[in-house]
């Protein structure tokens, strides 16, 4: 029995290892970028440590990662590289700039990329259609139910925890900045923003880093594709289950959070 679970467990590796470890990598980058634009990192220097922690999930896929990332030149038009390779070198003068305008723009295309890279954590809970795959390849119900859904639900949860945290940083901010008022509306624009991410991602097959390297095809698709009955359904069925399911992990994170902070153990919120 327990060599049957180490097998299984091995062979449910071997078959996602390669989305998993990448899905899970895009869905950090906005909560470390939250981090850098809306919070005092001296005063959260636990979450540097949490995602110090949980970078080391994806050592084993290093070299995998590593891949994508200078594969991608290759995955572009010359035009688009060229476009993409003037934006980064306009954003690297602007950002060792040391006025304050420098500033600001270093601010906003954060704040840009937050934005492209958010969907890509709440982008998870659509990585179920692989869970089906999996039950019809694995025929043991024991490996099924004690490694395979529990290693699903990590995954997954993981990628939303990510999209709560980033959004709490966001609100912070705001009420730092004494913009309380707009902390609803910035999380239900968000989570429609979000929901148009993701449709775009599972069945237009967009990447976060369109937006650069092909905006006028990424905008007049978008126009041509989500317009129909169909795919507003979808992105208005995905607004709704990501506004539920974030209100209830945001209610649990925060008295969590609060929770550590009457210990001493994290900052309050």
């Amino acid at each position: 029995m327990i060599t049957e679970l180490i097998n299984g467990t091995i062979q449910i590796f071997q078959r996602n290892s390669d989305w998993m470890t990448w899905n899970l990598f895009l869905a950090f980058i906005p909560l470390a970028l939250s981090v850098l634009l809306f919070r005092h990192q001296r005063e959260y220097r636990w979450l540097w440590w949490l995602l110090g922690l949980m970078s080391l999930m994806f050592f084993p896929s290093l070299s995998k990662i590593l891949g994508k990332i200078t594969s991608f030149p290759a995955d572009v038009e010359r035009m688009q590289l060229a476009w993409f390779a003037a934006f980064v070198l306009i954003a690297a003068i602007l950002f060792i700039s040391p006025a304050r305008w420098g500033y600001r723009f270093r601010w906003w295309v954060g704040l840009i990329g937050f934005y492209a890279f958010l969907p890509n954590a709440p982008y998870l809970l659509t990585d179920v259609i692989h869970l089906i795959d999996d039950v019809r390849y694995i025929s043991s119900v024991w490996i099924i139910t004690l490694v395979l859904i529990p290693i699903y639900v990590v995954v997954i949860i993981g990628g939303m925890e990510a999209y709560v945290l980033s959004l709490i940083n966001f609100g912070y901010h705001l009420h730092r900045i004494g913009k309380s008022k707009l902390v609803l509306w910035m999380e239900l624009t968000t989570h429609l923003l979000s929901s148009l991410g993701i449709y775009l991602g599972r069945f237009l097959r967009f990447n976060s880093w369109d937006l650069v390297t092909k905006p006028d095809y990424l905008i007049t698709k978008t126009i041509e594709d989500t317009l129909g009955k169909q795919p507003l359904v979808i992105i208005a069925i995905t607004f709704i289950v990501l506004t539920l399911l974030y209100w209830i992990m945001k209610v649990v994170t925060l008295s969590i959070l609060d929770r550590k902070s009457e210990n001493g153990t994290f900052p309050a919120t």
